[in-house]
């Protein structure tokens, strides 16, 4: 009897560590293919993004069938003041971008949004519409429009979660500073070679921006059963816009 309680207790122990561990790896494998997802999404949007051009028509068109930009941001895009990259606009943005491309299902074009408040990424899309703000027309406000698309996104955490979590994954945070989940490469002239956008003059317009690295770092939503922590996975992709310029 002694031998059998012994055994069926050892055997009860392992049993446990393993479902510990069973938990731990599905909710990691939640997160990652949740956060796989919405990268993969994203780089086809900026892929896509840009097409029609204007310059692709023989004719007069709508403005609603062409694309005016890959990138649609405020202000600048109705008759607003010049746009820079990382500047005073909505878009585009550490954690906000716009995109404009064709809806092929529709015959139109549309306006692609991605914005990240709190820890939920959100992705909505609406037809383009002639003299509007893409940025109100995509708000979050907007009825029906933005909806939660990869959720426990944590680039944009306080100073004090960074700390933590760097204290577990080192490097996660460089300078302990928050992670853009967009970054920007733009046309600039220079031999035809894409390069990071420069901080200033003609070349850093969202109109210039061809390729976008797209960074995701997305926590668990459960403590790991084993340490007491919650998990961090960090995706990384990138969008390259293959349509001509206007």
């Amino acid at each position: 009897m002694s031998i059998f309680v012994i055994i069926s207790g050892a055997a009860m122990s392992l049993l446990n560590g393993a479902q510990k561990r069973y938990q731990t790896e599905g909710q990691m494998l939640s997160s990652f293919q949740e956060g796989r997802l919405a990268v993969d999404q994203i780089a086809r949007d900026v892929d896509d993004a840009g097409y029609p051009a204007l310059n692709q028509f023989s004719a007069v068109v709508p403005v609603t069938n062409y694309a005016q930009t890959p990138v649609a941001w405020a202000p600048g895009y109705v008759g607003g003041a010049a746009c820079t990259i990382g500047g005073a606009c909505t878009t585009p943005g550490n954690f906000d971008l716009i995109l404009e491309e064709a809806n092929i299902s529709s015959g139109n074009v549309q306006w692609i949004h991605y914005q990240l408040v709190g820890t939920t990424l959100y992705r909505g899309a609406v037809n383009k519409v002639a003299a509007t703000d893409p940025s109100v027309a995509t708000a979050m406000a907007a009825v029906g429009v933005m909806f939660p698309y990869a959720t426990n996104v944590v680039n944009n955490a306080p100073a004090a979660q960074i700390a933590q979590i760097n204290a577990t994954y080192p490097g996660t945070f460089p300078g302990g500073a928050p992670v853009p989940i967009f970054s920007y490469t733009c046309d600039t002239g220079a031999g035809g070679i894409p390069t990071t956008c420069p901080t200033a003059g003609a070349f850093n317009s969202p109109a210039n921006v061809r390729d976008i690295d797209v960074t995701l770092i997305i926590q668990t939503q459960q403590k790991d059963l084993q340490t007491g922590q919650l998990r961090v996975v960090t995706l990384h992709g990138r969008g390259h816009r293959i349509n001509p310029n206007q």
